[in-house]
């Protein structure tokens, strides 16, 4: 008979465990050697043997190991663990039975619960449940309830949750049509889709999946809000189209002394895109310390993008067609920004604004943002300088700031202009420039050289 919680193995460094529960075995993986133990409880397609081969999924369990023994496990009928019967589906009951069995196998008395997506409503629970092995809750683009009932509007229409049902099953596997749901921001990446559907496909069956999908969208745990009574963190993006912002309203509103943030943007899996806001809010929330978003002056490339001509395109196309557009102008720009380790700091109204940690970077960028929203029929203009600016609270600011903006309102449709300072910063690239003489801009002391980019060498570095 197998002993409740005890790993059948000491799991070896950065390699997959597993713990015993009554009635299986549930695989864990554990990162990291912080003072803080962290159980994440994410999205239940998951497999541990592989969630690092992504680059980025790698930095952001090394973010949150940097302060937390990171703790990770595929839920009873995903990755590793052991299946669910096909005349069988778990329960939330099932599912903190494992998480105790990985806390009791790695000998943590008390964690903190990170519950992203569809593993917010187990840690909601568990929290609940145990409190005391629950040091904190952490919850990031979740619900208490997906469906919507007369007592809960914000939800999915019965409806739309089983044409939802229908095209999952079809398009299970397949990062391109999970990712424009998930992460519209990167869903035209191809390698994201790669690694997207691999990783899906490595969870579960779409049998498998569809079932217990089925099974999530009927989960309803508001009456266990008002009993959770540790320390809780609310993160949601406000533009989550699946996890609608009002499903992380409702759950600080009903959570006692629940602190509440909304981030901007739309995406919300894989857990790692665009990520360093949630990251920073995480930390400075568990540890108090706000050493990732400390107020602080960096040497930053600036970038300011807008679209040439939107008030007639919107005006000629009609609100519909205009939205439609500018969110697929939108999610290119933010497929550029990931693959070009852009730093997303807000959309300004037509546009965006972000900065790089590095010139040639941003003006690769910038060029690849121009030539891509040609494809929709439409030109933007961009504007870049590099200088120091104020980081502080997932905003910047700065003389550097004002100065890109000024630089982006002279550029012309479908240019890239710069400062010399960024022009300075890249020689021996192979970016080409072409000198637009020497300018006033507004509001900005001096007169100022800028420079057009007229093209990219191809073959070299």
């Amino acid at each position: 008979m197998r002993e409740h919680g005890r790993p059948i193995r000491a799991a070896r460094p950065d390699e997959p465990g597993y713990a015993a529960t009554e009635d299986g075995y549930v695989a864990y993986r554990v990162f990291g050697h912080g003072p803080l133990d962290l159980l994440v409880i994410g999205n239940w397609a998951s497999n541990i043997e592989v969630i690092t081969e992504h680059p980025s999924m790698a930095r952001y369990l090394d973010r949150l190991s940097r302060y937390a023994r990171v703790i990770c496990f595929d839920k009873r009928g995903a990755g590793l663990s052991d299946p669910v019967p096909m005349n069988a589906l778990p329960t939330l009951e099932h599912w903190m039975d494992d998480a105790r069995a990985v806390l009791d196998a790695v000998g943590s008395e008390s964690a903190a619960l990170l519950g992203d997506a569809e593993g917010g409503p187990m840690a909601m629970t568990f929290a609940a449940t145990y409190p005391q092995r629950t040091r904190a809750l952490v919850l990031v683009n979740t619900f208490a309830r997906m469906l919507r009932a007369p007592d809960y509007p914000i939800g999915m229409p019965e409806e739309t949750s089983e044409k939802l049902l229908v095209e999952w099953e079809r398009g299970w596997g397949r990062g391109d049509v999970v990712l424009p749901l998930s992460a519209p921001g990167v869903a035209d990446d191809p390698q994201m889709q790669r690694w997207a559907g691999r990783y899906m496909r490595l969870s579960a069956s779409p049998a498998t999946a569809t079932r217990i999908y089925r099974w999530v969208l009927h989960l309803d745990v508001r009456s266990v809000l008002p009993s959770i009574n540790v320390p809780t963190l609310v993160l949601h993006r406000a533009d989550n189209r699946h996890y609608r912002v009002a499903m992380g309203r409702y759950l600080a509103e009903h959570i006692p002394g629940a602190t509440y943030a909304e981030l901007p943007g739309a995406d919300w899996y894989p857990p790692f895109v665009d990520a360093d806001p949630v990251l920073d809010r995480i930390g400075e929330f568990l540890t108090g310390d706000r050493a990732e978003t400390v107020d602080d002056r960096v040497l930053a490339t600036v970038l300011f993008t807008d679209i040439v001509g939107s008030t007639d395109a919107a005006a000629r196309l009609g609100d519909r067609r205009w939205l439609d557009l500018k969110d697929a102008h939108d999610a290119l720009v933010r497929t550029q920004l990931e693959r070009y380790r852009g730093r997303e700091i807000g959309t300004t109204g037509d546009g965006f604004l972000a900065i790089f940690d590095g010139p040639a970077r941003a003006v690769r960028c910038a060029s690849e943002i121009a030539s891509a929203v040609r494809t929709l029929g439409i030109d933007v203009r961009a504007g870049l300088h590099s200088g120091e600016v104020e980081l502080h609270d997932g905003d910047v600011a700065g003389i550097a700031v004002h100065i890109a903006a000024r630089v982006m309102a002279l550029a012309g449709a479908g240019r890239v202009l710069v400062s010399g300072t960024v022009k300075d910063l890249v020689v021996g690239s192979p970016i080409r420039f072409e000198d637009r003489g020497e300018h006033a801009l507004k509001g900005v002391p001096g007169r100022w050289r800028l420079f057009e980019v007229a093209g990219i060498d191809s073959g070299q570095p």
